[in-house]
């Protein structure tokens, strides 16, 4: 019985410190009005980015490794940033991979392309010529869905996104449509921002069971 009381007592001094980890306004910001999700039955973590930014670039293989060991419960989705007019064409370059289902082949392409090889992206012959070594996409389907009106109603809902998350800057990401987390409040790497995302993640799916 002692030791039963023991490894409880343990186990909620555990859980304190953890709570006590990470602050509100500290680590971590609420938005004043909460944006919806996109499924409600599940915890949703978004991340704000930008193709331009060499932020997001370095980041992404500690994002994509995080996002590998998540549950079912977690819906991570990704919505572009559109600070620079010419980032909009990215945003444009994100959603008509997603609508081609080549999201997973161009993704990393796009960022080397930039950053790597330093393409002008503002060219769409560039981008073009992205999709079709990565993913094999003719350039003709490629701009035909760049312009598409599907495509540019995804940007114009990205952009509002970015104005109800209150942006501070990219990489950032949003749990819940309720909690921000960005580099500005994190001391050490961006990828620093993912332990305080574990705990929000933990912290709402407390609320949901």
């Amino acid at each position: 019985m002692k030791t039963l009381f023991a490894t409880c007592f343990a186990l909620c001094l555990a859980t304190s410190a953890v709570a006590d980890e990470y602050e509100l306004g500290v680590h971590y910001d609420e938005l004043p009005i909460p944006v919806e999700t996109a499924d409600p039955t599940k915890i949703e973590v978004v991340e704000v980015f930008s193709y331009g930014c060499p932020h997001c670039y370095s980041f992404d293989p500690a994002l994509e490794a995080w996002r590998a060991k998540q549950g079912h419960d977690v819906l991570f989705r990704r919505v572009p940033a559109m600070f620079r007019q010419d980032w909009v064409i990215l945003a444009q370059a994100y959603y008509t991979a997603e609508a081609l289902g080549v999201v997973d082949k161009v993704h990393p392409a796009i960022f080397e392309a930039i950053h790597l090889k330093g393409l002008d992206y503002r060219n769409p012959q560039v981008l073009a010529d992205v999709f079709k070594q990565a993913a094999n996409v003719d350039e003709a389907e490629f701009t035909r869905v760049l312009n598409s009106f599907g495509v540019r109603s995804k940007t114009q809902q990205a952009d509002a996104n970015g104005r109800m998350y209150r942006l501070n800057g990219v990489p950032t990401l949003i749990v819940d449509g309720r909690y921000k987390v960005y580099a500005g409040k994190i001391e050490g790497s961006n990828a620093s921002m993912l332990d305080v995302v574990d705990f929000l993640v933990a912290k709402v799916r407390a609320t949901k069971h």
